[in-house]
């Protein structure tokens, strides 16, 4: 009788998935675009980076929380005040093992070009290039540069990166979408009430990474994509 109840059907649940696009050439091309980039030796020169971006919603206190004392774990009220969202801009290098990671209040095409510019002048001027991997936000394209800053200057930092974009509904092939992930099991799991402490906090966890120099081990391989995910591939119909 237990076993009928855990496999009854519950119609009015439901779960939210990305759903990848069956036989389709365009998604298989830029994904395996994005794993040859992945199989590549480190080059300063040339140092392939991954951009990527999530929401933090702000939440204050309503009441005092009470800290951990003696036989008593930290407690905080359930109620608590909604302070609006703040945005978060993540480079990840992962064969340098370095991260860089700005709060924003937004997240449009200005702020992402003033990222960029960052990221280009800042953290990687001696690069003769930046093999940029991102997904396909509207955002996330070289006309970002046209609408921040003057066409000489945008002309010149489109030109310092070298782009390549994730397939839509293949966001898991961004690296930068999993440091998130670890950005978010680390530092962003509690309230944080405004947009000065949460850039305090991503700044001190972005230090210790990068002290670690944490890398990303990636071993899923254009060849195990043949495999394992095959029926993203078009069928060729031989003539």
């Amino acid at each position: 009788m237990s076993g009928a109840k855990r496999n009854e059907l519950k119609p009015w649940l439901k779960q939210q998935w990305v759903i990848p696009p069956k036989a389709n050439a365009g998604f298989v091309a830029n994904m395996e675009d994005v794993l040859a980039l992945y199989t590549q030796p480190y080059d300063a020169m040339r140092p392939v980076v991954c951009v990527d971006e999530a929401g933090k919603q702000l939440i204050g206190e309503v009441r005092e929380p009470l800290a951990v004392r003696p036989g008593q774990v930290a407690k905080q009220d359930s109620e608590y005040q909604r302070e609006g969202m703040a945005n978060l801009f993540m480079a990840f290098e992962p064969l340098g093992g370095k991260r860089q990671v700005e709060v924003t209040e937004r997240k449009t095409s200005c702020d992402f070009a003033r990222f960029m510019k960052q990221i280009s002048d800042e953290h990687y001027p001696d690069a003769d290039r930046i093999v940029l991997v991102c997904d396909n936000l509207s955002t996330h394209k070289p006309a970002a540069f046209y609408q921040a800053f003057e066409p000489c200057e945008a002309r010149r930092l489109a030109e310092r990166f070298e782009w390549h974009y994730t397939p839509k509904h293949g966001s898991w092939l961004n690296v930068a979408e999993m440091e998130l992930s670890v950005l978010a099991r680390q530092c962003l799991d509690r309230r944080i009430p405004d947009q000065d402490t949460l850039a305090q906090e991503v700044t001190a966890w972005k230090q210790d990474r990068n002290k670690a120099q944490i890398k990303a081990n990636w071993q899923f391989t254009t060849e195990d994509a043949r495999v394992k995910l095959r029926k993203l591939y078009p069928t060729i119909q031989v003539q």
